[in-house]
């Protein structure tokens, strides 16, 4: 066909055109249309990226089972990766798209959840006192499917849904329908899952649901929804997650910009964007950050299990990304990829499918989480004519509430209590301390990667850093201090083989009197070596921020913790020497620990939420490592 919008005729006449994809960006005022061929990889390496003119080349439908080649669980549907191999590219004004696209309703008959209201209920019931509850992760992210039978042609009740997406949602990251004989996809995005261009590095996470009818959303009940706890929380736990992803695919990790609000039709979230230099193929790139927090959880490795274990079906391309990957003027490699989110998947026997799903944490209630689900499949459902449209938007931009002073003041605030390591532009070598370049530290991996974010931490304060799963047996020898990191899981558990291995581990580092630092599990299993006692908190620790006293100083920390060890007082013996504690004074919680040539901490240091984090490890390295701390403390006696 010789013209873009020929295309689009055509399916609203009937016709199958072949594979394509239709676009529209964030803030573009034109569509993009994409056709090619379509080919299946196996794994996201096999993406074909050939060298060549500046411009897109692929656009890959990335399902969630490819999680497996991370070494993740997750239940394999056998749903391919499918990549449209881009022959032409063209631009269609947003006003001629709207003026060929298929304007009619469209109908969709036997609409219902797969799992019902209250079964989601329990389940959210299961993962918070089973999961959550006994030191599984922080957050976890469950989903369930609107089903329905469309009437009429599949393709161009897609097209139609496209018209009214584009007409009637707002703030997507990206608008689309992509076409490949063997499905349809159609939706609008809000979440920009990763992005590179000219070497820059962009995640975006989203979390947050603040749901609203009417053409704008209340001021004075988004100021509080802005205020609540729960949605606080549940944004920073998400951010800390990917900034893990980050301090992987990014040279000296994210730096964190924000936060936004992200205001879409039916609702309204809460966003900050990452940024880093990296230089890793883009495909690399995808790999590393398969799949979001805001639909998995964290940790992520677990959360993969905790997802496979309670959903017990596969999640097809919900959770996955739409990635499209291309060449820049200069010949590098870009890459553009929204979360396969708010998206309906269409067969072409009509078949149609709406999966949602909620993030669950420590302050979510079951009546929250349904409503939730509900309300992120409002948009594409009413586009597919399954529940009230949004009001459409008239001649001029309907007004901002992020653009309100106290809108934007909430929002500031949130920053106020975070590590402004992360938030802050880094020179390299600025937080170096004296001494220390050129000494080495391993940090032992317990499934929990925010041993990637501490790795930059303690590059930062000067030290050559090497990360290794606990899976890997290998000596520690050549390293002058062993981090035993966090992870999930019932430290108390030795039958465990993680949990027997690392306490091992941490054994053999007590007897041979190497430094070591141990940090939440691995503090915790220290803990046990040490002989204190271990206890489940009532009320888990996963996302909180408190004030504590951390030898002689308050320090501002963030926990992710079930588990706790206690003490009844401030000096206790060991087997391996003296061990000075500092405790909660009201329960007797052990949040830090040093003795000769060992300390831990219950807290996480590198956390977002550790606004002193830093501080924390300067002063252990000084205690560990006999070098003057940040804070101009000198070295601490180890006897």
């Amino acid at each position: 066909m010789t013209r873009p919008h020929d295309l689009l005729a055509a399916v609203a006449d009937g016709v199958d055109p072949g594979p394509f994809a239709v676009v529209r960006r964030e803030g573009a005022d034109h569509l993009e249309l994409f056709t090619g061929t379509v080919r299946t990889a196996d794994r996201l390496a096999d993406i074909p990226l050939p060298d060549g003119p500046p411009g897109p080349r692929t656009l890959a439908l990335v399902p969630y089972r490819q999680i497996g080649e991370r070494g993740f669980a997750c239940v394999d549907d056998g749903v391919p990766l499918e990549c449209l191999v881009i022959s032409e590219h063209h631009r269609i004004g947003l006003a001629e798209a709207l003026d060929v696209l298929p304007d009619g309703p469209v109908r969709s008959t036997g609409a219902g959840f797969d799992i019902a209201d209250d079964e989601y209920a329990a389940t959210v019931g299961r993962v918070l006192a089973d999961e959550i509850g006994r030191g599984e992760g922080a957050n976890f992210v469950i989903h369930r499917t609107m089903r329905a039978t469309v009437q009429g042609p599949p393709l161009v009740a897609a097209l139609a849904a496209l018209r009214r997406l584009l007409l009637r949602e707002r703030g997507a990251y990206w608008t689309f329908v992509v076409h490949t004989g063997t499905r349809t996809l159609v939706g609008a995005s809000p979440e920009r899952h990763v992005s590179v261009d000219d070497g820059l590095v962009m995640m975006n996470p989203i979390s947050g649901t603040f749901r609203h009818t009417g053409a704008a959303a209340d001021r004075d009940a988004l100021l509080r929804f802005l205020h609540d706890p729960k949605e606080v929380e549940e944004l920073y736990m998400v951010l800390d997650e990917e900034l893990k992803m980050m301090a992987t695919v990014a040279e000296h990790g994210g730096q964190v910009v924000g936060p936004y609000l992200k205001e879409m039709a039916h609702l309204a979230h809460t966003e900050y964007l990452l940024a880093g230099r990296g230089s890793r193929d883009v495909r690399e790139v995808l790999r590393e950050t398969m799949f979001a927090p805001t639909v998995t959880g964290s940790p992520m490795e677990n959360a993969c299990r905790v997802i496979a274990r309670h959903e017990r079906v596969g999640r097809r391309y919900y959770a996955g990304v739409l990635a499209l990957l291309g060449r820049d003027d200069a010949g590098r490699q870009t890459l553009d990829a929204p979360i396969l989110i708010r998206t309906a998947e269409l067969s072409p026997a009509g078949e149609l499918r709406v999966p949602v799903g909620a993030t669950l944490v420590r302050h979510s209630t079951a009546a929250g989480e349904v409503a939730e689900t509900h309300a992120k499949a409002a948009g594409v459902l009413a586009a597919l004519g399954l529940g009230p449209d949004a009001p459409e938007a008239g001649a001029r931009p309907a007004a901002r509430l992020g653009d309100d002073p106290e809108v934007r003041a909430a929002l500031a605030a949130r920053n106020a209590p975070l590590a402004r390591f992360w938030l802050d532009q880094r020179t390299p070598g600025a937080s170096a301390l004296p001494g220390l370049t050129g000494l080495g530290a391993l940090i032992v991996d317990g499934e929990d990667t925010f041993t990637g974010m501490l790795a930059h931490q303690l590059g930062a304060l000067g030290l050559r850093v090497d990360r290794r799963d606990w899976r890997e047996p290998a000596p520690v020898d050549g390293y002058d201090l062993v981090v035993v990191g966090p992870g999930p899981g019932d430290p108390g558990d030795l039958t465990a083989p993680k949990m027997a291995t690392m306490r091992a581990l941490l054994a053999g580092l007590l007897e041979a009197g190497r430094p070591t630092l141990a940090v939440c599990l691995g503090h915790q299993l220290l803990s046990g070596l040490l002989g204190l006692p271990l206890h489940r908190r009532e009320a888990p620790y996963q996302g909180l921020q408190r004030d504590v006293g951390v030898f002689g100083a308050t320090r501002r920390v963030g926990f992710y913790s079930t588990f706790t060890a206690r003490a009844d007082a401030d000096r206790v013996a060991s087997a391996y020497g003296p061990v000075e504690l500092s405790r909660d004074p009201a329960d007797g919680a052990v949040h830090a620990l040093r003795g000769p040539g060992f300390a831990g901490v219950q807290f996480h240091p590198e956390s977002v939420l550790s606004r002193d984090g830093l501080a924390v490890l300067a002063d252990l390295l000084g205690h560990l490592l006999a070098h003057p701390a940040l804070t101009g403390h000198g070295p601490v006696d180890r006897g």
